[in-house]
């Protein structure tokens, strides 16, 4: 019986497993929210998550003046004794940032791949076929077949670059504006 992408089991809707280690998650407004000390005991291997979280926020502000608990919301996730406790979370764009102001070996080929995905995405403002190409690919590899793939339009990833490369350019003229969706929740 061939399973449909849309069935998933309760436990795979509160639990992702990155690097060995699961990560607590839920969804939030239809977007997937993971918890932050998850995150940084799979990167970290520290003893006390929770306080390497708290004093990474503190130095992150000193150092750059970003305040990373402002792209956290205080999300209810089951505990291991299965109670629910509030706990920071951040959605993926927000995880993302987090893992950069984690000085740790384990997070460095975390942020060589977002460098190199984020150098990929500029070559594909500059060059829309290159996207395109990218997208055939991706088709292919979720086991779409040749002609599906070919088929794929380009029309509507031409208006995802478009709107990359406005963003691209607010982000350019003004960096407040990168994190302004964080701020306003």
């Amino acid at each position: 019986m061939e399973k449909n992408k849309n069935d998933y089991s309760a436990s795979s809707l509160r639990m992702a497993v990155f690097k060995g280690r699961e990560i607590r998650k839920t969804l939030h407004n239809n977007e997937w929210w993971f918890s932050v000390v998850d995150i940084v005991a799979a990167l970290t291997d520290s003893a006390n998550p929770r306080d390497y979280w708290y004093k990474m926020k503190i130095r992150e502000e000193d150092e750059s003046g970003v305040e990373l608990s402002t792209i956290c919301r205080q999300l209810k996730l089951e505990s291991s004794d299965g109670k629910k406790y509030e706990t920071d979370c951040a959605n993926t764009e927000g995880i993302f940032r987090i893992i950069q102001s984690i000085p740790s070996p384990k997070a460095e080929p975390f942020k060589r791949w977002l460098a190199r995905v984020g150098y990929e995405r500029v070559q594909e403002i500059e060059d829309p076929e290159l996207a395109v190409k990218r997208m055939r690919a991706i088709y292919r590899a979720k086991g779409y077949s040749d002609e599906q793939a070919q088929r794929a339009s380009p029309r509507s990833l031409l208006r995802g670059l478009r709107a990359n490369y406005k963003y691209f350019l607010s982000y350019r003229s003004s960096p407040k504006l990168c994190f302004g969706s964080f701020n306003s929740h």
